[in-house]
């Protein structure tokens, strides 16, 4: 899922803020994932429920094992997600190609935020911390 939500933020133009976001707090999707007590750190017993969880969703027919058919069902699922996001971003691509010569140019690129007016809630031309988290909860509940 949150690979989803960082291929939906590309493709409406808030990657550069993602990508600072990452660089700034190396490990930090971790552990906003695993860290359910938000105290910054993560647990061993937080560490046991993250397993628990990921093994309740691999063990689709909750028979307590995983066996090749749900593994081969899971891969197939990232491999329809990862063939959903290359179609949007081709498409997103096209739309950013502003003069349709088949290339985007830096400024073409650069001009291309087509949803900043959505997440700037306030009008300030600005993103605030709290816009962009309600427009990630807003891309996060869309990519379920």
């Amino acid at each position: 899922m949150k690979r989803s939500v960082l291929i939906a933020a590309l493709l409406i133009g808030l990657a550069p803020l993602c990508a600072a976001q990452a660089q700034d707090m190396p490990g930090q999707r971790i552990l906003q994932r695993i860290d359910t007590n938000r105290d910054g750190t993560i647990s061993k017993d937080e560490m046991t429920a993250a397993r628990e969880r990921l093994f309740r969703k691999l063990d689709r027919n909750g028979d307590g094992v995983i066996d090749e058919k749900e593994i081969e069902s899971a891969r197939q699922a990232v491999k329809d997600r990862a063939e959903v996001a290359q179609a949007r971003l081709g498409s997103r691509w096209r739309r950013m190609d502003a003069n349709g010569d088949g290339k985007v140019s830096e400024q073409e690129f650069a001009s291309s935020m087509p949803l900043f007016g959505l997440a700037d809630r306030d009008g300030d031309g600005k993103l605030s911390a709290d816009e962009i988290a309600s427009v990630r909860k807003l891309i996060a509940e869309h990519a379920n």
